[in-house]
Parts: structure tokens; sequence; C-alpha cells
């Protein structure tokens, strides 16, 4: 809930420099690429690594400070960092300004470093998730362009 209001400013970006038709459709690619970007980081790598977070280690538990356990047990890739960059990634492809471009990044950035700060993953972890959103956002956008070619063009 801490980020609707980004969420739906970049709405208002989107529908401002597309037409309504466009915006609703690049509307459901947001829902699908977070969805995508999410459910591969969970059932892609981190059921199939297993490698577990700092806060669970046996090894570096008791130099953890960290506010909160989170649910899962393991940590690569980081589906915050997956989702952060993915959403960044997608909506830089499509506003193409480059002010929000260099603000989105900082965003996503921030978000994924916090994960590091917050003692539930590695470095590694959010590399690895950075990636994969940013993966992913590019191969949705090329299926955005193929289905929307008159607004790419």
């Amino acid at each position: 809930m801490i980020w609707l209001p980004l969420y739906i400013f970049v709405t208002f970006l989107l529908f401002k420099k597309y037409k309504l038709k466009t915006g609703l459709i690049l509307l459901v690619f947001f829902g699908l690429l977070i969805t995508v970007s999410d459910q591969t980081s969970v059932h892609l790598f981190k059921n199939v690594f297993q490698r577990l977070r700092p806060c669970y280690n046996p090894e570096i538990q008791e130099f953890m400070h960290y506010l909160k356990l989170p649910g899962g047990h393991y940590g690569f890739v980081s589906s915050h960092a997956a989702n952060a960059f993915a959403f960044a990634s997608l909506s830089l492809l499509l506003l193409k300004n480059k002010l929000y471009s260099i603000l989105i990044i900082i965003w996503a950035f921030i978000v994924s470093y916090s994960r590091i700060y917050l003692g539930v993953h590695y470095p590694g972890d959010i590399i690895g998730g950075a990636l994969l959103g940013i993966l992913i956002s590019i191969l949705i956008y090329i299926i955005i362009k193929k289905i929307l070619k008159k607004e790419f063009n």
C-alpha cells in the first residue's frame, strides 16, 4: 500500500501518453509483468536453489539484526528486487522520459537495498532479482510492441 501513490502516478502518465484503450491494455500487461516476475522468482529460483536467507542461515544468524523475519526461508532471487526492477524497467521503456527513468531506477535500487539492510537477502539475491526483473520487462515490452504496432511506430 505504501507504493500505491507511485502506481497511481505511473498509471496517470501512461494514460496521458497513450489513448484510453492502449492505457488499459498496458495496465493489464503491468499486472502480467508483476505476476510473472513474482512467480518466477519464487517457483523457478527460490524453490529450486533453496539458498537460506541471511536471517535463517545458522552460521550467521546470531550476527543478524532484523526487524521481522520473512515468511519464506529461501532468498535467491529477491522477489522485491525482481518486481521493483521489472516495474521500473517496463515503465521507463514505455514512458521514455529521462528524469522519470533516473528517478524510477533510484527507487528500484532503494527498494532492493532495503532487503539487504533488513537482513533478508544477500547482495547476490538482489542482483539476481534485478536481472530477472529487467529480463522479464524486456520480454513483456517486446510482446507489447508486437501487439500494439500502431502505437509504437
